[in-house]
């Protein structure tokens, strides 16, 4: 059964017009009268298009959430970064490479998401395959797949959709 779309406010139209107008000039990085009557004309088509059929709410504890995911995250790329780096420079390259299957208990598809993402942006492991609720993951040794395979991850980021459905 198709579902109608929800009525969009012009108020809304004209914040989500405005947010992708900044996104156009930071990344033209122009400021020819061209490219900004340009851009505001798609920014506009783009937000009109887009409100019809998939409106964006925001959920501001979310978002906090994931504001309080990214340090930690952050934190643990460099923490990665240094042992690979640490691996690639030995001279016996002590590199021991394997695929995991990770199965998750994460329900929410987002939240699958942000742990396959969270997985790439490691340095020393790589999301290969996701499969609804199972995940395959290279790591280059045992210290690398640590925090994948300890569980670890899935929690942290179990904790940013606690309240989600």
């Amino acid at each position: 059964m198709a579902t109608k779309p929800r009525p969009v406010s012009s108020e809304f139209l004209v914040l989500k017009a405005a947010a992708i107008f900044v996104l156009w000039m930071m990344l033209s990085a122009s400021s020819e009268w061209i490219h900004l009557g340009l851009g505001l004309v798609l920014s506009f088509t783009v937000a009109w298009i887009n409100s019809g059929h998939s409106p964006f709410v925001p959920n501001f504890r979310l978002w906090g959430n994931i504001l309080l995911y990214v340090p930690w995250l952050f934190l643990k790329i460099v923490q990665s970064s240094l042992h690979l780096t640490k691996l690639i420079l030995h001279p016996d390259l002590p590199i021991n490479p394997r695929l995991i299957r990770v199965e998750t208990k994460l329900r929410h598809d987002a939240a699958v998401v942000l742990l396959g993402n969270s997985i790439t942006l490691t340095p020393g492991t790589i999301t290969a395959e996701v499969d609804h609720h199972s995940l395959m993951v290279h790591a280059m040794d045992e210290i690398s797949a640590e925090d994948v395979t300890s569980g670890r991850l899935e929690s942290k980021i179990a904790e940013v959709f606690r309240n989600e459905k």
